[in-house]
């Protein structure tokens, strides 16, 4: 019997259907990027799909459904950016600013889905433990870069903690709130907003200072 190279009929079905969701997801955030994130329905992801809205449910089971996916999908694209950034720095702090600098640019070119992710405008939506699984691998990135920031003498060893995780966040999400609230169509580095972030993050250094040299740290006294 010839052999083909025709996928399966279930592979084929198995494309579209992939096709299908992707093409749903990016109508909803083209709506969420007109109309702002609580704008979406699925009554207007139909209509520009070209098919009825009961149509939408072989797909995505609700509204939630889909602000989840646009959630994981969304977290994926970032963590993968944070972490080509990072790769490409010095380690410690270089890296730290690196991810985070690249982080603000993501979010500036993708608002409406970093305001799903970062600032959740939807009071009913609550990402699902999958959806928000890469939000916490980003955190260990970030994480992991105190650490060695640490290590290098960069900063003082309370940096390596939730604590200054949660400061470097708030530096972070406070530029790109100022700057999508007063110059939202502005690109990273532009304006009066971003450009500020490089000296905010000597607030880092200044938070969590350095040993001085030669004194012991606790775990030094005996």
């Amino acid at each position: 019997m010839a052999q083909t190279d025709t996928p399966p009929r279930s592979d084929r079905r198995a494309r579209r259907r992939q096709e299908t969701i992707e093409e749903i997801l990016d109508i909803a955030e083209d709506v969420m990027t007109e109309e702002g994130v609580n704008g979406l329905s699925l009554a207007e992801v139909a209509r520009r799909l070209g098919v009825q809205p009961p149509s939408i449910y072989k797909y995505f089971p609700s509204l939630m459904a889909i602000y989840d996916s646009l959630f994981l999908r969304g977290q994926l694209e970032h963590l993968d950016v944070m972490r080509q950034a990072m790769a490409g720095a010095e380690c410690g702090l270089g890296a730290l600013t690196a991810g985070l600098e690249a982080s603000g640019r993501w979010a500036l070119a993708n608002r409406a889905i970093a305001q799903l992710m970062f600032w959740r405008p939807v009071p009913s939506f609550a990402p699902s433990a999958e959806a928000f699984a890469p939000s916490v691998e980003m955190v260990a990135l970030q994480r992991a870069a105190m650490a060695e920031a640490v290590c290098a003498g960069q900063l003082g060893p309370e940096a390596d903690s939730d604590e200054a995780i949660c400061l470097v966040s708030t530096l972070l999400v406070g530029v790109l709130s100022q700057s999508m609230a007063n110059e939202p169509d502005l690109e990273w580095g532009q304006g009066r907003f971003t450009p500020t972030f490089p000296k905010l993050m000597k607030l880092l250094v200044a938070a969590y200072p350095r040993p001085a040299s030669g004194s012991k740290s606790g775990s030094d006294v005996r």
